[in-house]
């Protein structure tokens, strides 16, 4: 028991988070020196594999689309991408609205000076977050269409390999490089006072999930005219599973039986919908991260994202959760690249992301997935009006 919470991340993450708030005031130069090294490195090493992961994963997903069922499929991806991205824009007007009356005291021009960094290694990318998207979408409608399976399973396989690297490198890494930024956050001795803020605003979105999926739920219901509490009465389960799991993958089993004891769901639909969406559909994870970074622009920079920006963050963050990898927090990992590009965050803006996305990812997830379930009442709404179509 003890050696399972010692190895859980989220345990891990909050110990790193309180190890650096220690520390961080009782720090000397060689120390400083030491810490300000070490996640420079770090922070190199995590954005050297964001390419990789958008590569690795949306071509493999692009790919996997190829089946005999392709309306069907094209109709879930549309609302799945549809759904999180409103999902991101709904969490974009909440940040819009609601930051502002928090009275967020900005740390961008406040505490103690950090020292010069003697010691750089830098570890560049072998390309920028916007060529690894377009490169991975390119090759992957190159292999739908041309159906080449030997590059297919090549790239499934550079998959596996990156998940791998996520799983190996990446994931036991953060706890490390979140320490490190804290340390450094404490020593400059601002991040205290922002500690509640933080708290509110993973109260917020949580909140904020339940009111999307009841949002989900009304469209859902209103587009197959039927009663969306015949789906969502039966997801209790999967909510919870989800939220001691983190995992959609974990959930899945789960997830299906609660789907199967729907009246108004086909069995041969959401055998297919809820493996698909529990990949491709993200809406958890979207409201999550957009109001998030919106609270670290707010919080390190002293302003939020403009609205032009934040749109297009959105829409592309939308992308990227189609072929997020399958692990906790995998649409962030994803999309950290956009964050820096776009957003202009630095290794201390994304540590904090990291750090209160973690926080609260099983309520995420849970969204995600139960959300599916909405989803899959239009799916099957969608599959009866196209076979009556065929019908006539």
């Amino acid at each position: 028991m003890l050696k399972k919470l010692v190895n859980n991340t989220i345990v891990r993450l909050i110990s790193g988070v309180i190890i650096g708030l220690l520390v961080g005031p009782y720090l000397n130069d060689i120390l400083l020196q030491i810490i300000l090294s070490t996640k420079h490195i770090l922070g190199q090493l995590i954005l050297f594999l964001v390419p990789l992961i958008i590569l690795g994963f949306i071509v493999s997903s692009i790919a996997k689309l190829d089946q005999k069922s392709s309306v069907i499929i094209g109709f879930s991806l549309a609302i799945a991408y549809i759904s999180s991205v409103g999902a991101g824009l709904f969490s974009g007007s909440l940040g819009y609205t609601i930051l502002p009356w928090l009275d967020i005291p900005s740390t961008a021009a406040t505490g103690r000076a950090l020292p010069e960094m003697l010691f750089k290694l830098d570890i560049p990318p072998i390309f920028d977050v916007m060529t690894s998207l377009v490169l991975a979408l390119m090759i992957g409608l190159g292999i739908l269409w041309t159906q080449s399976k030997p590059l297919e399973i090549a790239f499934d396989h550079f998959k596996e390999i990156v998940l791998l690297l996520v799983n190996r490198v990446l994931v036991p890494l953060l706890p490390l490089y979140i320490s490190c930024n804290f340390a450094l956050l404490s020593y400059v001795g601002s991040i205290q006072s922002q500690l509640p803020i933080f708290l509110i605003v993973i109260i917020i979105v949580i909140l904020a999930h339940i009111v999307w999926i009841a949002i989900l739920y009304t469209i859902a219901g209103l587009y197959a005219k039927k009663n969306p509490w015949e789906v969502l009465k039966h997801y209790g389960p999967t909510y919870l599973t989800a939220l001691g799991t983190m995992s959609s993958a974990a959930s899945l089993g789960v997830a299906l039986q609660s789907a199967h004891k729907s009246k108004v769901l086909k069995p041969e639909i959401t055998n297919f919908t809820i493996p698909f969406f529990s990949n491709v559909h993200l809406c958890g994870a979207m409201v999550t991260e957009t109001f998030f970074v919106m609270t670290v622009s707010l919080v390190l920079y002293g302003h939020l994202p403009d609205v032009s920006t934040l749109i297009l963050f959105v829409l592309l963050l939308g992308v990227f959760a189609l072929g997020a990898p399958g692990v906790p927090g995998g649409a962030l990992m994803a999309s950290l690249g956009l964050i820096t590009s776009m957003l202009g965050f630095d290794d201390t803006g994304i540590a904090l992301v990291l750090t209160i996305f973690a926080l609260q990812d099983s309520f995420g997830t849970a969204c995600n997935i139960v959300g599916d379930g909405a989803l899959s009442l239009m799916a099957t709404a969608f599959h009866e009006r196209q076979q009556k179509r065929e019908a006539q």
